[in-house]
This record gives structure tokens, sequence and C-alpha cells, in this order.
């Protein structure tokens, strides 16, 4: 073997032996070994150790939305490094890019969302908004008021209280003993969240969270009217409303926040991922201004809620630089712009390819569902979604496999840095894709384990 094939081989041996991967097949891993080791990223492509190029359909985890290889990132986080790489937050200190992050968040988040705390991810996130929503309850004298209501085909996180609103059963399953006082609600019905509040008592209810476009559980957009009538429902009822855009925040979906599309503001926001476009660790809930006021003024003693690695220095300053470059580069219109093309592109896939059911998504962040009542389908008992997407990696198109609750989709989610020609590139490889499948099924030849 040449010495790049020892290498490659030595890389792969060690990451079955020592590398225990999130959200992974374990026994596929150890099987086959990993199926890219990436070495190095530039726009919206990846490339691996053998020399493998690939566009990144997925921004990595929805997350990488100024793309791969951003020199000025690097720049910023040594020259904050060299500074002060790292300081606490806790105890009342505090560090210049913490606090002019947490300005600029007040400055672009939607409604009077005002004050930020600070976490290293999405689950922390989550999680923090529960406990937050938990303790303003007990500040105001309602103590009672505990239940978190999420929705069905919801994620929020893998944490333990944030595995707990995940409305996806699969990750419940997962573990044993999740958190208490989590309900769920069908995620298109409104009504479904007015019927539980009166059953379970209004008075025992915290707080209700949404993403605003579900990600991970398939990528699904509400309907009309959905979130102004989500907001008066919580308005009735006195329940706070907390929007998790961990996923859709930072120009994902054509707005700043996805929550703009619907002229609906929450009373608290999660976010993570885009906010430094994977660059760094950094995470947040920002609370409104009526909410923060409340806590200053009836908090008594230590808030006993914190992380380390809240205000990170380094951090805060890398989502600085990002913020920067998604308005100087107009990512956020891009984003609008390609994702109506891309999602054009989706539905000309559907007129020509039987297993596409349906075609959604909003700005850069669409999915197809594969049917499954079409007489070319059922013939397998299998989703047929992993092996649209094995076929499109092998072309150079990383998507992504939704096979959760029984569904079958196909999502995707490119960097807010593509261009025309990539969109087109995509939908040749994902339509070449289908096509390899389609015919496979019609042949009775994939797997039925």
């Amino acid at each position: 073997m040449t010495q790049i094939e020892n290498v490659i081989e030595e890389l792969r041996e060690l990451d079955k032996k020592h590398f225990f991967h999130p959200t992974s097949a374990i026994q596929q891993q150890q099987e086959q070994g990993a199926a890219f080791v990436f070495t190095e990223g530039k726009g919206i492509h990846l490339y691996d150790i053998t020399g493998k190029k690939v566009i990144d359909g997925m921004s990595s985890l929805w997350n990488v939305n100024i793309g791969h290889g951003r020199e000025e990132l690097g720049k910023v986080a040594m020259d904050q490094m060299s500074k002060l790489a790292f300081s606490s937050s806790f105890a009342t200190f505090s560090n210049e890019p913490a606090i002019r992050l947490a300005a600029k968040l007040a400055q672009i988040a939607p409604g009077n969302l005002s004050a930020t705390f600070f976490t290293s991810g999405g689950s922390e996130a989550n999680d923090t908004a529960y406990k937050l929503a938990r303790h303003y309850w007990l500040l105001k004298g309602q103590p009672e008021r505990k239940k978190i209501i999420s929705r069905t085909k919801s994620y929020h996180g893998v944490s333990m209280g944030a595995t707990s609103a995940t409305g996806l059963k699969a990750f419940r399953d997962f573990t044993t003993s999740l958190a208490p006082d989590f309900l769920y609600v069908d995620n298109r019905s409104p009504e479904s969240l007015r019927s539980l509040i009166e059953a379970e008592g209004p008075e025992t209810i915290a707080a209700f969270i949404a993403e605003p476009v579900q990600g991970a559980g398939g990528v699904h957009v509400v309907p009309d009217n959905y979130f102004q009538e989500i907001r008066q429902i919580c308005d009735d009822y006195d329940i706070l409303f907390i929007t998790d855009e961990v996923i859709t925040g930072f120009g994902r979906t054509g707005k700043y926040f996805a929550m703009e599309h619907y002229g609906v503001a929450p009373d608290m926001m999660c976010f993570a991922k885009g906010v430094t476009s994977g660059y760094a660790q950094l995470g947040g809930v920002m609370v409104s201004e009526r909410i923060y006021k409340d806590f200053t003024t009836l908090s008594r003693g230590t808030l006993l809620h914190g992380y380390t690695y809240s205000g990170h220095p380094m951090a805060c300053a890398v989502a600085l630089k990002n913020l920067e470059i998604i308005e100087q580069e107009h990512l956020i219109g891009n984003a609008a712009k390609r994702g109506e093309e891309l999602l054009a592109g989706l539905e000309e896939i559907q007129k020509e390819r039987n297993i596409i059911s349906k075609v959604k998504g909003l700005g850069l962040m669409c999915g197809i569902e594969i049917a499954k009542d079409r007489k070319l389908n059922e013939v397998f008992e299998i989703p047929l979604s992993p092996s649209i997407v094995a076929e499109a990696a092998k072309r150079g198109l990383i998507c992504r496999s939704v096979v959760l609750d029984g569904q079958d989709i196909v999502v995707f989610a490119p960097p807010l840095t593509i261009t025309k020609e990539e969109i087109i590139n995509m939908i040749q490889i994902l339509n070449e894709s289908i096509g390899v499948v389609e015919a496979a099924v019609s042949k009775n030849l994939l797997p039925n384990t």
C-alpha cells in the first residue's frame, strides 16, 4: 500500500476502535468504518482524505451558514484567543465580545427580545429555556406552572430536558426515566394545544415550545395563521411561548429568524448553530424585555444556572464576525432566492419521478417525502430515503434521510452562500440518484431488511 493508503487505513481503524460517534449506527460503523474522513472544506464543498469532493447539502448539521473555509473567522478566533481566550461570566464578570454580541442579538431579534443567556449549543439552550420558564413562574408565585408542551415531530436536542421535550418518539425511547411534566400536541393543530391546556389546567402550564419550521423531524412547514393562533392561545392562558430557532435562525429560511415570516414574536427564543456557522460552539436563550425585567426585579440571591462556557469570549467574537459576513454578503436574501430555486427544482423532479409524494420547504431548508401508497413502492417494507441518500453520496452530494416515526423523507439545507449553478448541480445529482433507486425498486433489487 502507498503511504496515503496506510494513513487512511490507520485512521479508519482508530476511528472504529476509539471514536464513539454521536447519532450514528454503531454496528455499521464497526463493520464498515467511517464513510468519509473529512480533511478540508471550501464554500459548499467538503473534501475527504481520499481526495473525494462532495457538496455539503446539509451545511453539515444545518449550521455552516456562511460556508466552509472562511479564513476571516479563523483570524478573529486567533486574535481573540491571543488577547483573552477565556474568562468566566459567573458572579457578574463579563467580557467585551459577549456584551457586544448580546447587544447585536437584541438589535436583530424579532419582537422585543432584549437579553441573552449564553450556552454552548442548542441542547443546552433548550434545557435553559425550560429551567428559566419554570423559575420565572416560581418568581411570580405560581410554582405549579411547570409543564412544558411541545409538538409531535419536533426535535429540541439530546440533553435530558431537551430529549424529554422532543416530539419524535424514537429519541424518547432511546433512554429511560425521562424528565417529568413534558406533554405533546399535534404539530399542525392550534386547537390541539388549546384542548390540552384545558384538560391539564392552564395554571399548571409553564410554556409551549415550537420550531418555526421543524428540521430534524422532516422539514415540516406550518399551515397559514398557525403561529398567529398559537400566540393568541398562549396569551389567553398566560403561557410563555418559546421558539426554537436553533436550525432556522440566522438566515436559513430567507429571514434573519424564521418567525419573521409569520409576524409573531415569542417570549423566549433558543438559538445556536448558525450564530457562528459552526466555527465555534455557541448557543443561547433570548428573553423579552418584560420577562427580563421580571427576572431582575423579582430575583433574590444567585441565579443558580450557568455553564462554564456561557459567554465564551472567543466564540462570541467569532459570532460577531459571522453575523457581519451574513449581512455584508447579503446571504439572507440569497437564501430566499436560492431556496425558491431549490424548491422549484425539487418540484420538477417530482413531476418526473413516481416515488416523490410531496415537496416542501422554506428558504434553504427543503425536503421531499417518499410515497408510501404508490404501486411502485408497495413492494418494499423498508423506507427508500436511505438508499437515495447513499446514491447521492456516491455522486458527490450529502443530504439526509428522516425515517423516524414512520416517515420517509430526504432533507436539504446547503450553505447560504450557494449559487444558482450549484443548486442546479445539486438537483441533477439528486435526480440521478432517485432514478437509480426507482429503477432498483421496479426490478425488486433493494434489500428487504
